[in-house]
């Protein structure tokens, strides 16, 4: 790994900035991700290089997306990295990822995001689900657990139905806070998300099924009766199979789906 990567840059937080500083672990990731040549890979806050590195170094080359000007001047001036990126300076919470498809082929996206944004972020990313072969990012250790969580979990909820829905979530390895700098005050986790290119149970309109999460685990101890009460009636919970005792972590994906799908046929119902 080229030294330069790591000097100079001060760790910012306001964009959450912790860089990767472990050499063996980097490489795990590396080969998590296996990115080959002639893929169309994109990295999302590629930060000092740690990942980016390496990852040229297999596949050749790179489109990435950092916001920080500073890391992203160093890059366009990096010796060994310039000629093989191509860099967009931009906020990858407001970036078109479908622009960066070309001759048909599919994303690859990876990333160690910044947690103050990576819930936002990964809501954002599967709105490009269509254009996306898979998706490798560094998380929260607690994030990771929300999106691949089952019912009848405390960390079930709106994340793990939305991402479940889209995509299959692996977590594919852990990794502690002393790997990074600045250290975390969290464990770090790595998933990988396979978007589903055939869903058995589709959603009319996936903002209803967001809308119908948000309702239900905005006040997660109540029931659904209560927490549904404005959206939909109890009777029609029990028409449509849902136990309207049970509280939201009780419910499995299937149902938040069957409710979603009620409500876009049935616009008015209220009560």
């Amino acid at each position: 790994m080229n030294s330069s990567t790591h000097l100079g840059h001060q760790a910012k937080k306001r964009f959450g900035q912790n860089f990767l500083n472990n050499e063996m672990v980097i490489e795990k990731i590396v080969d998590a991700i296996n990115p080959e040549p002639n893929e169309n890979l994109v990295e999302i806050g590629p930060g000092l290089g740690a990942l980016t590195e390496p990852v040229v170094e297999r596949a050749g080359n790179l489109s990435v997306v950092e916001l920080d000007r500073d890391l992203a001047h160093r890059l366009r001036h990096h010796p060994f990295l310039a000629p093989k990126l191509t860099i967009y300076e931009a906020d990858a919470l407001k970036f078109d990822f479908a622009s960066l498809v070309k001759d048909d082929q599919p994303l690859r996206i990876f990333g160690n995001l910044p947690y103050n944004i990576s819930t936002p972020l990964i809501f954002h990313l599967l709105s490009f689900k269509e254009n996306v072969k898979d998706m490798h990012f560094m998380l929260q250790k607690e994030v990771v657990e929300r999106m691949a969580s089952g019912e009848n979990s405390k960390s079930f909820g709106r994340l793990s139905i939305m991402t479940q829905y889209q995509c299959q979530v692996i977590p594919v390895m852990e990794i502690g806070p002393e790997h990074f700098t600045p250290a975390p005050k969290v464990d770090s986790a790595i998933v990988r998300l396979i978007p589903h290119t055939n869903i058995k149970n589709p959603v009319k309109d996936i903002k209803m099924l967001n809308t119908v999460c948000l309702s239900a685990f905005n006040q997660r101890r109540k029931t659904i009766r209560n927490s549904f009460k404005k959206l939909i009636s109890h009777e029609i919970l029990q028409d449509l199979n849902v136990d309207p005792t049970l509280r939201p972590e009780n419910l499995a994906v299937d149902d938040f789906i069957r409710i979603a799908n009620y409500l876009s046929d049935n616009p008015v119902e209220n009560k």
